[in-house]
């Protein structure tokens, strides 16, 4: 049994059963509950086997899943998660990307598929914490800490994503250079598709966001071709 640590959480007792087994069967570890107050506590118990990933279904009683990812991003930015459901709503969709998803699978699906999507997020996600080797690097007045997902500016601290973080490091390491749109998706999400390239987006905005205060740095979008991240040093 590997040691990836998979946190399911779906309400359908059969549905959940067969995907526990499944995925269990290509050796990962897996906690199902079937509420979101019980992932909660799952999370804040999860100090001996820590959660590698999270898969969620939207649609539950008491909590959905969009508030349960809220609440897991509260805590846990560092934890990747996938939305499960049955809804094929666009605004769905885009609430998901707008809450950070690596990945939104409609139901039915093929659960090889899933296990594939999985296997490629934990990868992507591991590589970029090897790559980072946990540093902290200065992005004009901002200070990004790699290891503990956050950013520092005159004592206050801004909390963010690990895949926030993985942007604004592999930016700034491709400083002041056009960068095209199919090569930052490949190397950070995996692929180029629509749902990836409208994920990346809302990821851009939310660092012109924490970017707003520094006129050092600038986030320019080149329609067609790609993104610029300037900082001036």
């Amino acid at each position: 049994m590997s040691n990836i640590h998979i946190l399911l959480v779906e309400d359908d007792y059969d549905f959940g059963s067969i995907l526990k087994q499944y995925l269990e069967v290509h050796d990962y570890q897996v906690t199902w509950v079937t509420r979101a107050q019980e992932a909660l506590s799952v999370l804040k118990q999860s100090e001996k086997m820590p959660v590698s990933i999270a898969v969620l279904d939207v649609m539950m009683p008491e909590m959905d899943g969009f508030q349960l990812a809220e609440k897991i991003l509260l805590d846990s930015p560092e934890i990747p998660f996938v939305f499960l459901t049955a809804r094929k709503l666009k605004e769905d969709k885009l609430k998901g990307l707008r809450l950070g998803a690596d990945d939104y699978i409609v139901k039915p699906f093929d659960a090889d598929i899933l296990v594939l999507k999985l296997r490629n997020i934990l990868k992507r996600s591991q590589k970029q914490v090897s790559a980072e080797v946990h540093e902290k690097i200065l992005l004009g007045s901002y200070q990004l800490d790699l290891k503990n997902y956050y950013l520092e500016r005159n004592g206050k601290i801004q909390k963010i994503t690990e895949k926030e973080a993985a942007l604004m490091s592999y930016l700034f390491r491709h400083k002041n250079r056009l960068l095209k749109r199919e090569q930052i998706l490949q190397d950070l999400w995996g692929n180029d598709d629509f749902f990836s390239g409208r994920s990346m987006d809302v990821f851009l905005s939310r660092l012109r966001k924490y970017f707003k205060h520094e006129t050092r740095i600038r986030i320019e979008s080149t329609r067609g071709i790609g993104i610029t991240f300037y900082l001036d040093e």
